[in-house]
């Protein structure tokens, strides 16, 4: 069965990011969301040159690691789980949505036609394909063939000007299921405010060329409020959350308004183990230390805890920086 004919809307999905949402991350994630409240996870960006190198191959496919506690929590929350791969060569497309569908247990492809680093851009991939959309057919026509499982595209709405109606109208008269649209065109990176006037625009497009298409909106959604407003106000079947995160690990569960500091660093812990327990010495520890701002906020000694840990170089050091920290904090407690 194909989940986006039946997905609910609105629905909320955080977005592939580099380096961020590796499986131990994506666990943290589904572990601190309400029920219903996120149902779609997307893994990090895959090369599906890298996948189809014979060296590569190894160094690469990591990104597609699912551990099984991540699974089961997937299972229990019903969420479902997309790879992300990008590239330039539809025949590689083909071959790595092959290995998808037959090696692992994503439910879903997502072909990356978004992303605006220049390195990326400069060897004709990713939003770049904005600018080929003869090579975009192609590659969405090639991983379509492989596979039966669900097809989704995440783009912007231009690569160096606004071009959403001839770009969308494109995409949308494509075998895709399910199409996220970033309110930027590339060459604003992440800079100004995303225009959701232009995802409206989008929406419309799809209404009358391709209803059957769900139609996701991203760029600047900071709460799940608002990410309910803007699917009311413009019209898409669902929202795509990706720095929001860094400013509330509980994005999903919007009733937790308040967050006691025992709580952030129980939930930082976790994601230590978690990170550790998956990894080892096979990843670089300081990919880790990025996330720890987003826990360590809004506390007394917030900045200090926070000091320590972009100073650690393993778990061990992390889980002792806090052990002091507490102990620090409880004995203020008593002499105060």
């Amino acid at each position: 069965m194909n989940f986006w004919h039946n997905i609910q809307t609105p629905n909320f999905s955080l977005a592939p990011m580099e380096d961020v949402t590796d499986t131990s991350f994506r666990e943290v994630v589904l572990q601190s969301a309400a029920s219903g409240k996120v149902n779609l996870l997307f893994s990090e960006f895959t090369s599906v040159e890298g996948m189809c190198h014979p060296i590569g191959h190894e160094k690469v496919k990591h990104r597609l690691q699912i551990n099984e506690s991540e699974k089961k929590l997937l299972k229990e929350k019903n969420v479902k789980l997309i790879a992300q791969i990008w590239g330039k060569d539809p025949e590689k497309y083909y071959k790595t949505a092959q290995y998808i569908a037959n090696e692992t247990d994503f439910d879903g492809i997502d072909i990356n036609m978004g992303c605006p680093v220049k390195n990326v851009v400069k060897n004709g991939c990713c939003s770049a394909l904005i600018a080929q959309p003869d090579l975009a057919q192609e590659i969405i026509l090639a991983t379509k063939e492989a596979t039966n499982l669900p097809l989704s595209v995440k783009t912007r709405i231009g690569f160096k000007e606004v071009v959403t109606e001839s770009w969308v109208s494109h995409l949308l008269q494509t075998p895709i299921d399910a199409l996220t649209i970033h309110g930027r065109i590339q060459k604003q990176m992440s800079e100004g405010m995303a225009d959701w006037n232009e995802i409206a625009k989008a929406v419309q497009l799809r209404n009358e060329l391709a209803p059957h298409i769900k139609l996701i909106g991203n760029g600047d959604v900071e709460s799940y409020q608002e990410g309910l407003d803007k699917c009311e106000t413009y019209g898409v079947d669902g929202v795509m959350i990706g720095r929001g995160i860094f400013k509330n690990p509980w994005f999903f569960h919007p009733e937790k308004e308040e967050i006691e500091m025992e709580e952030k660093l129980d939930l930082m812990l976790e994601h230590t183990r978690l990170f550790d327990k998956t990894w080892g010495n096979s990843k670089n520890f300081a990919i880790l230390r990025r996330f720890f701002k987003i826990y360590t906020n809004e506390f007394r000694g917030a900045s200090s805890l926070r000091n320590d840990l972009m100073n650690t170089r393993n778990a061990e050091e992390v889980y002792e920086a806090v052990k002091q920290f507490t102990l620090n904090n409880e004995q203020l407690s008593v002499n105060t």
